[in-house]
């Protein structure tokens, strides 16, 4: 005796809609992201930079780094990605969520630490200079510049009063 199989009911998806398969393990990744910011004639402004390939602005970030707490991590990401030079104050000010498309094109689950970071000087060369842009918003408009609904919030609602003891 022989099973029959009845056709499938539920349309084919086009290639071109077919999520990238994710790895095996799909665990959420952790990133730690600087909130770079300067007062400028008593207004608060907070520097974004672009993604290096879909150029959507975001704030400095980077995985883990042995040796290095999560707030080093991201002032040593600030001045990789940015050219910031400043005091990262040891606060973390919250989280957002974002999917991550590696170059292979698999999405990660992450999650980002925000850590703010006082600029002194932005640096006219750093690592990443000709690979992103950077520019200053004040918080309500880079509020508006971000994605994540969860880092406009952070964006719109930081004030660096609260930093001061």
């Amino acid at each position: 005796m022989s099973i029959h199989r009845l056709p499938s009911s539920q349309p084919s998806r086009p290639a071109h809609a077919m999520q990238p398969i994710l790895p095996t393990k799909t665990d959420l990744r952790t990133q730690f992201a600087a909130l770079c910011f300067r007062e400028k004639d008593n207004k608060t402004e907070i520097l974004l930079i672009t993604t290096r390939r879909s150029g959507k602005w975001v704030l400095p970030k980077g995985w883990p780094m042995k040796g290095k707490t999560p707030q080093l991590v991201a002032q040593q990401e600030a001045w990789e990605e940015a050219g910031v030079k400043g005091k990262v104050v040891n606060l973390c000010l919250g989280v957002y969520s974002y999917r991550k498309r590696t170059a292979q094109g698999v999405i990660l689950p992450c999650i980002a630490l925000i850590y703010p970071v006082r600029v002194d000087k932005l640096q006219k060369n750093w690592p990443e200079l000709g690979q992103r842009r950077r520019k200053w918003f004040s918080p309500k408009k880079a509020a508006t510049k971000v994605r994540s609904p969860e880092l406009a919030r952070a964006l719109r609602d930081f004030d660096p009063r609260m930093l001061r003891g």
